[in-house]
């Protein structure tokens, strides 16, 4: 439960309830498609209806949350369209920015890269994915800085977006598969291979997706989906296991 001091200021509300309502959402804290009040939501979260209010605006802008009659508040269904969309987009943006970002990278960037694979493997070993997000974002985010900051937000906003169904359906497997995979594209990187290094990101989306559809809906057609990876990382559509 979020306790809000009563001399914080009223944006600082809005920022703390907005964070931990979002956080809520894309944990699966909240189940996506449930609908609750504007009364049981500001109790949950021990605050004060106007940040309340402000928060579920932002989150609607997001398209998290869907406001009901009579104040009443709906999050956001998961649905097999919505994922494809989610991975249409970020593997046509992603592909773009990490060809945009290799050129740029310097020893600092592939150091960084580094231990933020050292902290995933321990968070990963210590069965802690709250801790691991940290550390993934960061991993990714690098990737694609080069493309600049309103790329870089989409991204973000993408990622948190996909996370919902990642936590839900994409986090089986072996680890030391999914390190290999974020091995291949720093390798990649290092050599200034713009091209590969867009394909091996472009593959490890693909299997994270295959885990997503496989348990969201086997059947989806994934049609869109593969024009765009023959599009922006020609090969990688044969990593999708499904639709």
């Amino acid at each position: 439960m979020v306790q809000i001091d009563e001399n914080t200021r009223d944006g600082q509300h809005v920022a703390i309830v907005h964070e931990r309502l979002r956080d809520a959402i894309l944990q699966g804290e909240i189940e996506a498609g449930a609908t609750t009040s504007q009364t049981a939501l500001a109790k949950q979260l021990d605050a004060g209806r106007t940040p309340l209010r402000e928060a579920l605006r932002m989150l609607q802008r997001e398209g998290l949350v869907i406001s009901e009659p009579n104040r009443r508040v709906r999050i956001a269904e998961l649905s097999s369209d919505d994922a494809e969309e989610l991975y249409i987009m970020r593997i046509a943006i992603e592909c773009v920015a990490i060809r945009i970002t290799v050129p740029t990278l310097i020893s600092d960037d592939f150091a960084a890269l580094e231990g933020y694979m050292a902290q995933m493997d321990h968070y990963m070993r210590a069965d802690d994915m709250r801790g691991w997000r940290t550390p993934h974002l960061a991993f990714h985010n690098l990737l694609v800085a080069g493309a600049g900051p309103r790329v870089t937000e989409e991204i973000d906003r993408l990622f948190d977006h996909a996370e919902r169904y990642r936590l839900r359906w994409g986090v089986t497997g072996i680890w030391e598969d999914r390190a290999a995979e974020h091995r291949s594209i720093i390798d990649a990187a290092a050599d200034g291979d713009q091209d590969r290094a867009a394909l091996r990101l472009a593959e490890h989306y693909a299997r994270t997706a295959s885990l997503i559809f496989a348990g969201i809906d086997p059947d989806h057609d994934l049609a869109r989906l593969r024009t765009t990876m023959e599009t922006v990382a020609p090969g990688s559509e044969k990593k999708l296991k499904v639709g």
